[in-house]
């Protein structure tokens, strides 16, 4: 199954300047063509290793998570990943081949590959193949319950989990789960959306998750917010909590986007509102 992958570089000289990234106080849409290598940052701790961070806490924008697509090298990796002990993670990778060691066991990740990391999850990641490997990483700083376990660690793959279809659509909108919706340990869902060419979400939700979208494969026409915008494999959208969304996908191919959401927690009542 394919998955777009940045591979950098720069656009050619020759090219407008004219795209569709947009940054608004409701959504934003960075543009595959965004992704090239002036727009790269560095982690510590990660060796050959360069990445995109396409959604980041900020004033105005993502307000509950941090999302990177990451390159890695052969040799690269990490082993000391993450810096935050009460962050969790979800990593999935896009294209070649990485090793994940998760609590001292190894699991070998290729494209397709899933891991959800709770809070203060002991792994590193390496790749030890002879070919770049990109995956990405979607980080959350883990609100607690009192009374609730954390979730536990699981490593799985888009192939292994059949995906649900959307009730009254006729299986042409579907969404792979890779939790359960009422397992309240969880405080964020990352899943794959899939919509069959032709097929739409047939109204503007309207709802207090904020989302990030990454276009996996295919096109759509998007509603976000009061603007409809064309996306294609590769794009990123980010829509804050409320912004009304639709969309309706083109052909020839169907159209996936990895999405993030936040869930099952009480709105805050104090700043920062999360």
């Amino acid at each position: 199954m394919p998955y777009y992958t940045p591979r950098g570089g720069l656009p050619p000289q020759t090219d407008l300047t004219t795209d569709r990234a947009t940054f608004t106080q409701a959504y934003a849409v960075l543009p595959a063509r965004t992704m090239s290598d002036i727009t790269t940052s560095y982690l510590p701790h990660w060796r050959e290793t360069r990445l995109w961070i396409i959604a980041r806490p900020l004033t105005g924008f993502a307000e509950t998570f941090s999302q990177y697509i990451v390159e890695v090298s052969p040799g690269g990796g990490s082993d000391r990943p993450e810096t935050d002990r009460s962050a969790e993670a979800v990593l999935f990778v896009v294209d070649g081949a990485l090793t994940l060691t998760l609590e001292g066991q190894q699991h070998a990740l290729e494209a397709g590959g899933y891991a959800f990391l709770t809070p203060g999850s002991d792994w590193e990641l390496r790749n030890d193949s002879d070919a770049t490997a990109t995956f990405h990483w979607v980080r959350k700083s883990y609100e607690e319950v009192e009374g609730i376990d954390r979730p536990e660690s699981f490593v799985t793959s888009d192939a292994a989990v059949e995906p649900t279809p959307m009730p009254d659509t006729g299986g042409v909108w579907a969404t792979t789960r890779f939790v359960d919706p009422a397992d309240l340990r969880h405080d964020m869902h990352v899943n794959i959306v899939t919509f069959q060419p032709g097929g739409a979400i047939t109204f503007p939700e309207t709802h207090v998750m904020e989302h990030g979208l990454y276009v996996l494969q295919g096109k759509a026409v998007y509603l976000l917010n009061t603007d409809w915008v064309e996306v294609q494999a590769g794009d990123y959208m980010w829509l804050r909590a409320y912004c009304p969304q639709a969309c309706y996908a083109g052909g020839p191919e169907p159209f996936r986007y990895l999405l993030y959401k936040d869930v099952n927690r009480h709105p805050g009542l104090r700043p920062p509102f999360r």
